[in-house]
């Protein structure tokens, strides 16, 4: 094991990324910064405590700042900073901010003047950009998707003209219908599955969509923390009148039928009149179902 060997550090706070599964993903100067600092802040303390423990480093004090108490915890981490303390704030994995609480306190502090500095480290939506095969040259990172169809479909809807690669964080349990659910509103595009990433059983499955969806239908959900990962929207997408259709339906959920129209023949680049037709159509046997 590396000996530590304490720095003097200028009072700030020091946003220190963290490993996402192997614990050994730890750069030197992120274990340098969290054995000199005073205290050090996290989601949640017992994780934290077994990184210290993993690396050596001595104990520590620790505040948790999570999303239930971010707005409470604030003002007394600004004062503390500004007494002139040095401290660390790390997520449960991964890079701070990222999908997780913090960027309020870096904007008070340096609204405040204090000094806020980044380690840069692990981090998973990059990872499986990499691991992806996917264009990596443009990216929108969207989060965590929501738990329920209707709203993932209306999340997908408000990337679906994005030509950037798209990446989200999904559970295993919703993977099979999150899958569906991009299908509808996206089309069959190139998108791959990356999970269990720097861990054992890490894997990154890449195929259409619909052949993302056959494979889990006759699999299962697999284990472990996932990212999916989708190519940009392209110039248009040929679909036969059944996939027309499916998208039309999947549109109607969240919009109304001109609006639904507008959306589905900018996607494929079918004439609007053609395309609004066939939504009246669509929206028309769903009601009468």
């Amino acid at each position: 094991m590396k000996t530590l060997h304490p720095v003097s550090l200028p009072s700030g706070l020091y946003l220190v990324s963290t490993p996402i599964g192997n614990l050994r993903d730890m750069t030197l100067r992120a274990l340098d910064v969290l054995t000199a600092v005073d205290t050090i802040i996290c989601e949640d303390t017992r994780v934290t405590a077994k990184l210290l423990q993993a690396h050596g480093i001595p104990n520590k004090p620790l505040l948790v700042l999570n999303d239930h108490s971010e707005n409470k915890g604030r003002a007394a981490i600004l004062s503390r900073l500004a007494n002139g303390e040095s401290m660390a704030l790390v997520s449960d994995a991964g890079t701070p901010l990222v999908s997780d609480p913090g960027y309020k306190l870096v904007r008070d502090a340096q609204d405040l003047g204090i000094m806020v500095t980044s380690l840069p480290g692990a981090n998973a939506p990059l990872t499986a950009l990499q691991l992806s095969g996917l264009p990596s040259d443009a990216f929108c990172f969207i989060g965590f998707l929501p738990s329920k169809s209707v709203a993932r479909k209306k999340e997908w809807q408000r990337w679906a003209h994005s030509p950037a690669t798209l990446l989200a964080f999904e559970t295993a349990p919703r993977l099979l219908d999150s899958l569906i659910d991009m299908r509808d509103v996206l089309g069959d595009r190139d998108a791959a599955v990356v999970r269990e990433i720097t861990k054992m059983f890490e894997e990154s499955r890449r195929g259409k969509i619909s052949e993302l969806i056959a494979h889990y239908t006759a699999g299962g959900a697999p284990k472990g923390e996932i990212v999916l990962v989708v190519s940009g929207a392209p110039d248009h997408v040929e679909m036969d009148d059944a996939a027309i259709d499916a998208m039309i339906t999947s549109a109607l959920d969240s919009m109304r039928v001109k609006d639904a129209a507008a959306f589905v023949a900018e996607q494929t680049g079918r004439p609007k009149k053609e395309i609004y037709e066939r939504a009246l159509i669509v929206s028309k046997q769903g009601r009468d179902e």
